[in-house]
């Protein structure tokens, strides 16, 4: 940590930890490098041994699966790696997707066009994307195309080349639709799909394909499969608790 401060990191309470739990492991790991910094100025670097992992495989491997509870920063570490690949000129566009399902609510009760009616389940990514990056410079890339969200269905029939692709909430996505999903793969591109299958909301009769996926691709090369917990939450510490509290209540 002395090192890093040196060299200007900013280092934060959960940095601390980090070391903390990697002294305790006596493997003696350096504190993890800067991601990206974000639209604030501020330094993103994952933030436990878990988001450590998956960050890892995202470098290293073509695909990477993430599985693991709400708060683990699935959604925002890949949108952060995305963000980088593009800045680094690593790929050409990013494109960010997700599962129109209802968690208990209807999409027809929603107003507007089309458009409107699936920007609601979009807007955890539109929000990762504008914490790393000036509003104005999402709404530009938004406009160029250079950046996409769009619903899981929009994917059918498409190549996705020179592109950072990320599906989030997976575990709503059926066995059929993640293998259309996975086989829009194109050259020069690298897909993250994250998911936890704690939170199903797929109609009655619908299973999830997500864990299904993991157990069929993760020993094929160039493919990780992360498993989060919640150990890895980095939302509010009550977020922690409230996972266990309901993992401890399910029927054994």
């Amino acid at each position: 940590m002395l090192e890093a401060a040196v060299d200007g990191a900013q280092i934060t309470p959960d940095d601390v930890a980090l070391a903390v739990a990697d002294a305790s492991e006596s493997n003696g790991r350096a504190l993890p490098g800067t991601l990206v910094r974000n639209a604030r100025g501020k330094e993103v670097r994952p933030k436990t041994a878990g988001q450590r992992a998956f960050v890892q495989s995202i470098e290293s491997n073509t695909l990477t699966v993430g599985i693991g509870p709400a708060g683990t920063g699935k959604t925002f570490l890949a949108v952060v790696m995305a963000v980088r690949a593009l800045k680094n000129r690593e790929v050409a566009r990013l494109i960010l997707s997700r599962p129109a399902v209802e968690a208990g609510e209807k999409l027809g009760f929603l107003p507007g066009d089309l458009r409107e009616k699936v920007d609601p389940y979009l807007r955890p990514l539109y929000d990762s994307l504008e914490d790393l990056l000036d509003g104005a410079v999402v709404a530009k890339y938004l406009e160029r195309g250079t950046i996409e969200v769009a619903p899981l269905a929009y994917m059918r029939g498409r190549t996705l080349n020179d592109a950072f692709v990320i599906l989030d909430e997976a575990q709503n996505a059926t066995a059929d639709q993640l293998k259309m999903f996975l086989t829009r793969l194109g050259a020069g591109s690298k897909m993250v799909v994250n998911g936890d299958v704690t939170q199903i909301d797929l109609p009655s009769g619908g299973r999830s394909g997500l864990r299904d996926a993991a157990r069929r691709l993760g020993s094929l090369d160039d493919v990780g499969v992360v498993e989060l917990t919640e150990s890895d939450v980095v939302r509010h510490p009550l977020v922690a608790r409230i996972i266990r509290a309901y993992d401890d209540s399910l029927p054994q």
